[in-house]
């Protein structure tokens, strides 16, 4: 499909919201500069919007946060008004050719979102550190549950939730059930794969013992040897921030963000990390991209002669 054609589709588009819903004309004007922007986007692949399905809407909205040599990366606000632009003009597609709508399930990001707060490399090891080095049963169930959930990316409530059948030593990689059930394999590093091996080894039967033969098959457990609550994970995390000297402010999801910002740090592509992340859609991911950018913006600022 050549280009006019597309510009053609765009000024019908246009000419019907001009007349049906009485768009101001700068509305308009930002309206078709984010649909030749996407067709452009789509050029690239060898695609045009009505070739296009949902993975490629997914992929501009990561285009749009980010940039390229071409365009600048868009704001939260103005990539969510060229995300409801590309939603409405395939809306209308699919209305007049009787087609399926590829936009249907897309959502535009939420200018208002705060940014998730990620830890300093430095801030997990003084966490970990703040576990204490493996003398007590405690010290090793608190040390193996911070580095799984460092390692994993998971949330709290998917840690506690595993039982000692969920793993299998040695152990490489963790079957998860995240939000709906839905299940995806996490690998796990070597830190946390030996802390949790001394933990089952030298720590849970210890938690167990004495408790009239429990037959409790949860893997982190409390210290009267039941269930450890996704509460007590919690306390447990800033418990060991404190004794480490580790003050930020953190919350429950800390680990999570910084697993998810370390991870587009060293380069790992956003899509794999929306899998780790277990995100059903890109958009929810696609936040971390911003931190990262931010990161970026700084280190140029502090190190190029002529930045400022």
């Amino acid at each position: 499909m050549n280009s006019s054609f597309d510009s053609a589709h765009i000024e019908l588009f246009l000419d019907h919201l001009t007349v049906e819903r009485g768009l101001s004309r700068n509305t308009l004007l930002a309206y078709r500069r984010d649909l030749h922007r996407y067709v452009d986007f789509l050029q690239q692949t060898g695609k045009s919007p009505l070739s296009a399905n949902e993975r490629d809407i997914e992929d501009f909205l990561i285009f749009l946060r980010t940039g390229s040599e071409t365009y600048p990366p868009l704001s939260a606000s103005s990539a969510a008004r060229s995300i409801i632009a590309v939603r409405g003009f395939h809306k209308f597609q699919a209305r007049e050719s009787r087609s399926i709508d590829p936009a249907a399930h897309i959502h535009p990001p939420s200018p208002g979102r705060r940014l998730p707060k990620a830890l300093a490399i430095s801030e997990i090891e003084g966490i970990i550190a703040g576990a204490g080095s493996g003398e007590t049963a405690q010290s090793l169930r608190d040390r193996a549950l911070i580095e799984m959930l460092y390692a994993t990316g998971a949330r709290v409530s998917e840690i506690v939730s595993l039982d000692i059948d969920d793993i299998k030593l040695p152990l490489q990689s963790l079957r998860l059930f995240g939000k709906g059930g839905k299940e995806r394999i996490v690998p796990v590093g070597s830190f946390a794969a030996e802390a949790v091996s001394n933990y089952l080894v030298r720590a849970r039967p210890a938690l167990v013992f004495g408790k009239s033969e429990s037959k409790e098959r949860k893997l982190f457990l409390n210290l009267r040897g039941t269930p450890l609550s996704r509460q007590s994970a919690w306390e447990i995390v800033r418990r060991c921030a404190v004794q480490g000297g580790v003050f930020t402010e953190l919350s429950p999801h800390s680990l999570r963000h910084s697993f998810a910002t370390h991870l587009l740090d060293g380069g790992a592509d956003i899509r794999t990390v929306q899998e780790l992340l277990g995100h059903a859609s890109v958009a929810t991911t696609q936040i971390y991209t911003l931190v990262t950018i931010d990161r970026l913006r700084e280190a140029y600022l502090l190190a190029h002669p002529r930045a400022k």
